[in-house]
C-alpha cells in the first residue's frame, strides 16, 4: 500500500507543479513569467502530437525546438534504437571506435559536399560550432599562418552559448552582457530576402557582400573563417538570404584563403528540403556543421564535416602537439549514431519520393492563404518547412510594449485550441516535423489564425 500511495504521489500532475516551479531552471526563459501562467508537462508523444500529463493533445508546431523529423515515438527509430541498447549504451570514442560510430561517418561524407571527408562528433549545436572554430584556429598556427586568428560573422547571427560561439554570433539579446569575455570578431550586413509559398517578394544581397568583401579585402592576412548560417538565420527570426548569396560568400572566401564555416545546425538534414541547405547552390565548405534533427529528435548528437587537408595538418609524432585535444565524454555515443543512421536513412526517401518538396509546397501555400492580408500580420517569411510571422499593431496604433508579449499571449491561446509554438518576441516561428500531413498542417494554420484572432481582440488592436 504504501508503495502504491508514493507512485501515486510521483504522478500526481499537483506535485510535478510544485517540483517543476521549486526546482526547474528553464532555459531562455524568465522563471518569473513561467510560474505566472499554467505548467504544460509534456508526457508522451505519437507523430506529430503530443499529449500532457492532463491527457490534452496537441500539434508539435516546433518540433520540440526543431528537432523532431520523422515523428515521435517512430516505429523504425525506436527499433534502431531498441537493437542498439541490447549491444552497447555508451562506449568511449577517446582512442577506441565502435561500428555505428565508423558508419555513420562513412554516411555523412556519402552525403556532403565532396571536398568533407573527415567528421569529428560531439553533442550539441554549439560544441559543433566550437569545434569548427577551434580546428580552424590551430590549423592556421599548424601551417605557420598563426596571424590568422580572427573570425567573421554575419548580423544577428547566433551559433550557441558557449563562449566561442558567442563570440562568432552577433545576438546582443542573449549575449551582449558577455562581450567583455569574448574575443574580437568582425562583422558584416546579413542581406534581406522575404519569401513565401515559393515567391520571392524581396531581395537585396548587394550591401552585405559589398561589406563582406570589404572586410575580407582589409584584414585577410589576419582571418581564420567566416561562420554563418546558411539560407535562414533560424533564432534570428527565420531571416532569409537570396538565392545565390552563399555561393558568392564562398567566391570571396576562396579568394581570400579564408575558411567557410557552415552552421547548418538547424537547417541541415532537411529542413530546407535537400539534406544540406549547402547542396543547393553547390557550395563546398571547409567546415559543415550538424546537429538537431540530425538524430530525429531522440538523442544529443552533433557532427563537424571537414577537409583531409585540414585533417593532414594534424598528423605528425606525439612530440610534435600537432593531435586536436578537444572532446566530450558522450563523443560518438552508439545509441545515437544508431538513431542518426536511422533518420538518415528515412531522410534520403522522403525527399527521393517526392513527399518532402509536396509537404513544403502545401505547407507555403495555406500559411499564405492564412495570414497574407491579416491586420496584424506584418511580414511572413517561409523557406523549406520553416515560417515566421511577424505580429504588429494595426497602422497608426503605437506600437506594443516590450512586456505585454503579445506573441507568448497568441502561443498560450494556441495552446487551447491543441497548437505548441515557441514565440521569439512578437514573430511566431512555425516549424513543424518534416513528415507533418496535409491535414495537420490545415490544423496548425487554422487554429494559429483563431488564437491571433482571440488574442487580438482582447488587446483591442
Amino acid at each position: 500500500m504504501a508503495i502504491l500511495q508514493r507512485q501515486n504521489t510521483l504522478t500526481n500532475p499537483t506535485h510535478i507543479d510544485e517540483w517543476d516551479r521549486d526546482h526547474s531552471w528553464h532555459p531562455f526563459t524568465q522563471m518569473e513569467e513561467y510560474c505566472s501562467v499554467p505548467q504544460l508537462h509534456v508526457e508522451r508523444g505519437q507523430g506529430c502530437w503530443l499529449w500532457d500529463t492532463e491527457g490534452n493533445r496537441y500539434l508539435d508546431g516546433n518540433a520540440s525546438i526543431w528537432t523532431n523529423a520523422h515523428g515521435h515515438n517512430e516505429p523504425d527509430i525506436n527499433a534502431a534504437l531498441v537493437e542498439q541498447i541490447g549491444k552497447i549504451a555508451h562506449s568511449t570514442y577517446l582512442g577506441l571506435s565502435h561500428p555505428v560510430g565508423a558508419k555513420l561517418g562513412k554516411r555523412l561524407v556519402d552525403l556532403a559536399p565532396e571536398s568533407l571527408n573527415r567528421v569529428v562528433f560531439s553533442d550539441n549545436g554549439s560544441n559543433a560550432i566550437e569545434i569548427a572554430l577551434k580546428l580552424s584556429f590551430q590549423y592556421w598556427q599548424l601551417v605557420g599562418k598563426p596571424e590568422k586568428r580572427l573570425i567573421v560573422g554575419m548580423e544577428n547571427g547566433y551559433h550557441g552559448d558557449t563562449f566561442g560561439t558567442m563570440a562568432a554570433g552577433n545576438s546582443d539579446a542573449f549575449h551582449g552582457r558577455f562581450q567583455p569575455w569574448l574575443f574580437e570578431s568582425l562583422k558584416f550586413a546579413a542581406p534581406e530576402c522575404s519569401e513565401l509559398d515559393g515567391k520571392v517578394k524581396s531581395a537585396d544581397m548587394g550591401k552585405s557582400l559589398c561589406q563582406l568583401e570589404e572586410v575580407l579585402e582589409a584584414n585577410a592576412p589576419q582571418i581564420a573563417a567566416v561562420v554563418l548560417e546558411p539560407s535562414i538565420q533560424g533564432p534570428a527570426g527565420m531571416r532569409l538570404q537570396p538565392a545565390g548569396f552563399l555561393k558568392e560568400v564562398e567566391t570571396l572566401c576562396k579568394r581570400n584563403e579564408v575558411h567557410l564555416i557552415l552552421d547548418e545546425v538547424f537547417v541541415g538534414c532537411g529542413r530546407t528540403g535537400s539534406v544540406f541547405a549547402c547542396q543547393q547552390e553547390g557550395v563546398d565548405p571547409d567546415f559543415l556543421c550538424l546537429a538537431k534533427g540530425l538524430t530525429a529528435g531522440y538523442l544529443p548528437l552533433a557532427a563537424t564535416l571537414t577537409t583531409e587537408k585540414i585533417y593532414e595538418a594534424f598528423l605528425g609524432a606525439f612530440d610534435t602537439g600537432r593531435a586536436f585535444y578537444h572532446g566530450h565524454t558522450f563523443t560518438g555515443n552508439p545509441l545515437a549514431a544508431s538513431v542518426a543512421l536511422k533518420s538518415l536513412e528515412k531522410l534520403e526517401r522522403l525527399i527521393s519520393s517526392g513527399r518532402l518538396e509536396k509537404t513544403i509546397y502545401y505547407f507555403g501555400r495555406k500559411l499564405a492563404e492564412s495570414f497574407e492580408g491579416q491586420r496584424n500580420v506584418g511580414d511572413i517569411r517561409q523557406r523549406g518547412l520553416a515560417a515566421a510571422i511577424d505580429l504588429q499593431p494595426r497602422q497608426g496604433c503605437v506600437p506594443w510594449p516590450p512586456n505585454d508579449r503579445v506573441g507568448l499571449k497568441v502561443c498560450l491561446e494556441a495552446r487551447k485550441h491543441g497548437l505548441l509554438l515557441r514565440p521569439l518576441l512578437d514573430s511566431i516561428l512555425i516549424v513543424p516535423p518534416l513528415v507533418i500531413n496535409q491535414e495537420e498542417i490545415d490544423f496548425l494554420f487554422d487554429n494559429l489564425r483563431t488564437a491571433l484572432e482571440a488574442v487580438m481582440k482582447n488587446i483591442g488592436n
